[in-house]
């Protein structure tokens, strides 16, 4: 249950505050994000958890960039890697083709272009989607990030937003906590709190009746789909 919609990001990127940016960045855009701040906590990372995209820094202490990128690719993993470095000669561009990155972007950057850029590469991490996805009277635009019920705007925070969207993405299929929290929050979130419990029911209030998303006790929550059946409270 790995593709059920929702981004997850890591940025390896051992200049802090420029990591720290990246992922607050990145986060407001409604993507989940983990930073490491070496090659080797990014390698560590990357083999726990499946990303869609990497976003890495070439130049790292340790385990460069380039070594961590061929990694990924040996993993035979779906992860997409964009490859940041201070130069941004054609030659370095090559370079970082080569070894197997899926992207290349030079340091400055404009951070509208980052986006657009990882939005791209998760887009090829994933299978393809609808590109509005939908259940009874509700709808989900991903690219605009928007959400209506019969025709009229739903205002939804990030993560209603994250976790709608992995509902929906789900086609009626049972999404339990720990999915929810894989691809919707970070590495960050407690797994042990109330929190997806919590912006389910919230969700759910802004949603209105009927309702549209299932609790299967025991497992999870799931958007029935017209061949599952109604929801139920």
């Amino acid at each position: 249950m790995w593709h059920l919609g929702g981004v997850r990001i890591l940025v390896v990127e051992d200049e802090a505050p420029l990591a720290d940016a990246i992922a607050r960045g990145l986060r407001r855009e409604g993507m989940a994000v983990d930073v490491a701040y070496d090659g080797e906590t990014g390698h560590e990372k990357s083999t726990v958890t499946r990303y869609d995209v990497v976003v890495l820094d070439r130049d790292l202490p340790g385990m460069s960039g380039d070594e961590l990128c061929k990694e990924i690719l040996s993993s035979g993993a779906l992860t997409r890697v964009m490859m940041l470095t201070a130069s941004g000669t054609i030659e370095d561009r090559v370079a970082g083709l080569s070894l197997g990155a899926d992207d290349y972007l030079a340091k400055p950057f404009a951070f509208p272009e980052l986006v657009a850029r990882v939005r791209a590469l998760a887009r090829r991490a994933t299978p393809a989607t609808p590109p509005v996805l939908s259940a009874r009277d509700v709808e989900l635009d991903p690219a605009r990030r928007t959400v209506s019920r019969g025709g009229q705007p739903i205002d939804l925070t990030r993560k209603e937003f994250g976790v709608l969207e992995v509902l929906l993405a789900a086609k009626g299929s049972v999404v339990s906590s720990e999915e929810l929290l894989e691809r919707v929050w970070d590495e960050n979130a407690d797994p042990f709190t109330t929190t997806v419990r919590v912006t389910v029911m919230t969700l759910r209030k802004k949603l209105g009746e009927p309702g549209i998303i299932d609790t299967v006790v025991g497992s999870g929550y799931r958007v029935p789909s017209a061949s599952n059946g109604s929801a139920e409270d």
